[in-house]
């Protein structure tokens, strides 16, 4: 593989001289500013081996013909090993001394060089930064040409797999009434459309599904939105005579997904856009032969955060089954280790088994990170049959996992004690970690905080002790939609999105000891109201996620009455709601074990 990324590279070196460009940039996203993307546009993991969800490519041609990738904290072990014999060499984001983009290119070019991009995958606010930071040294950005469209020949297809209902049982509002709502905000800001380009924007609005993106229950599509008229911009060839019935029923008719471009170029509406927005559609709509267009944060992006009634409920019903699996399999593991030939697929495997018992799931919400001894320390790994290694009764086992039910999204993380005993530092990291799982579920806090307000609480007794992670602490969970769902987070760099009651976010704090092993435990929550008082509205959290806690690895002389009770309480709650759900006597009896109330200190 490394050969063939060397070949990649060399001939996009090639592509840039008959181009007149001196390097080209490719990043992770496609047309709709994807997190995940259909295969089709995996262009950045297609040209320096390199497949996280986060990074990007820059390849230098002439004299110095260097290239670097950069990525966050969560990949730098992976980016390192898949890098390892290639052109790329690694740039920690975040990290002091890590140039950026343009500063690095600068080093490498001259006053007069033009860089190149696909201005179809790059967001417009992307592409505008970047070409004020290019222009700082003299250096141009041409977003014209696409080097994957010409150098890519055995690129993936897009799939064809059919749009779905989401059914109104769980959607909990009507397209109809969804598309009034934003209308009214579109309106506030002058304008008489909304381009609609992000995936799960669209599948919220207009209560469809899909299968185009892996994990991610979206399909490819524009929608454009308006007072009188909706359109749909998607694959003719995915769309049945259901769908084609329900959304005539909402108001919405459909188009071929090549139709979009022409659309816009052709309509004088006033459009707003998101600053997601590619450059290349954000180029047509700016055109002042057009009607004229406003680039303005969605309005959906907020509304799809805060979960009606049924969507809670649904959310509710999906950490009921996922539950229900999760014990099932934890009862599994542990007698299935000891006897030996079980490795990090194999449980893997065993998991999505168990939850595919159920028929409201749809899949896995994101690729499980089965992650034994030194490579929980691996942020998002990732087991592959080379890297897969066997389970023994010792040490730790990091389990993040999440699916897709048609009520709703999971995300769990789990670190499990295999064996009986852990070492000392295992314990001591742990209960850290565990302590500010529950300092964060617990906390109280005035409506409207931004997560970056909340942070604090689940990394300060690690940091009492020398202790943190460079990722985030929270993300919004989709409903029966995309498993990382913004606007608002919980991380130490600033996030300016409230806090508000409806919104589902992650609480996964973590430590990573390289070469050792790491710990992280995760439940989604659900922000609920607390009390009103004479200094405003409170909220808090209450934990949606169902299944034990291992209490093993715990070091209880670091733990507060508080913590304790914490836990009981939680437990309490996980085993009255999977207990009747259990129909095998001996899941309940280890669901009964594992819960059992502790006593206070």
């Amino acid at each position: 593989m490394k050969e063939v990324i060397c070949s990649r590279v060399a001939q996009l070196r090639g592509w840039l001289q008959e181009h007149h460009l001196q390097a080209y940039i490719i990043g992770s996203s496609d047309p709709h500013g994807s997190e995940y993307t259909p295969d089709y546009w995996q262009c950045r993991q297609w040209i320096s081996g390199f497949d996280g969800s986060a990074g990007t490519a820059v390849v230098v041609a002439g004299q110095t013909e260097a290239a670097a990738l950069w990525t966050d904290s969560r990949y730098f072990l992976a980016a390192t090993e898949a890098l390892d014999g290639t052109p790329f060499v690694l740039m920690k984001e975040c990290v002091e001394g890590t140039p950026t983009i343009a500063e690095w290119l600068a080093s490498q070019l001259s006053c007069g060089d033009r860089v190149g991009i696909d201005g179809k995958v790059c967001a417009a606010s992307e592409a505008q930064e970047l070409a004020r930071d290019l222009n700082k040294y003299g250096i141009e950005l041409e977003t014209r040409f696409s080097a994957p469209d010409d150098l890519w020949k055995d690129r993936p297809s897009l799939p064809l797999d059919p749009i779905k209902i989401q059914p109104l049982e769980w959607a909990g509002e009507d397209a109809r009434s969804k598309i009034a709502r934003v209308m009214d905000a579109v309106e506030r800001e002058g304008c008489t459309q909304m381009l609609v380009s992000q995936l799960d924007e669209i599948a919220w609005l207009l209560n469809l599904r899909g299968n185009d993106v892996h994990c991610n229950p979206v399909f490819v599509s524009y929608c454009l939105v308006g007072r009188e008229r909706t359109t749909l911009f998607c694959d003719v060839r995915k769309v049945g005579a259901d769908v084609v019935t329900y959304l005539n029923e909402n108001g919405v008719t459909i188009e071929d997904y090549a139709k979009v471009e022409e659309s816009l170029r052709n309509s004088r509406e006033v459009i707003m856009l998101s600053p997601q927005t590619n450059a290349a559609i954000a180029a047509i709509c700016t055109n002042p032969d057009r009607g004229g267009s406003v680039i303005q944060s969605s309005p959906i992006s907020t509304m799809k955060s805060q979960k009606n009634a049924s969507e809670v409920l649904g959310m509710k019903q999906a950490m009921r089954q996922d539950g229900v699996a999760l014990v099932k399999w934890l009862r599994w593991l542990e007698t299935a280790v000891p006897k030996g030939g079980e490795t990090e697929l194999s449980i893997d495997a065993k998991l999505t088994e168990l939850r595919s018992q159920n028929s409201d799931f749809e899949g896995l919400s994101f690729d499980t990170i089965a992650a034994y001894k030194e490579h929980g320390a691996i942020v998002h790994y990732e087991a592959t049959p080379d890297s897969d290694i066997p389970l023994k009764s010792e040490g730790l086992l990091l389990v993040d996992t999440g699916a897709q039910y048609i009520c709703g999204t999971t995300d769990i993380t789990r670190t499990l004690l295999l064996g009986s005993e852990a070492t000392a530092e295992e314990r001591r990291v742990y209960t850290l970690v565990l302590k500010g799982h529950i300092a964060l579920s617990r906390l109280k806090f005035p409506r409207g905080a931004s997560g970056t307000q909340l942070d604090l609480a689940a990394r300060a007794a690690m940091w009492r002790e020398g202790y943190n992670y460079g990722h985030g602490t929270g993300h919004g969970v989709g409903s029966h939609l995309c498993v990382h769902e913004g606007p608002h987070q919980i991380r130490m760099n600033y996030v300016a999105a409230p806090i508000s009651e409806g919104m589902t976010v992650t609480d996964e704090p973590g430590i990573y000891l390289a070469g050792r092993f790491g710990v992280r435990i995760e439940n989604v929550l659900l922000c609920v109201p607390y009390k009103e008082t004479e200094f405003g509205t409170f909220v808090g959290f209450e934990p949606l996620t169902l299944c034990p806690i291992d209490l093993r690895p715990v070091e209880w002389t670091m733990m507060t009455a508080e913590e304790i009770a914490w836990l009981n309480d939680y437990h309490a709650m996980v085993a009255a709601e999977l207990l009747p759900l259990l129909d095998d006597e001996a899941d309940r009896a280890w669901l009964l074990q594992a819960t059992k109330k502790l006593i206070d200190k």
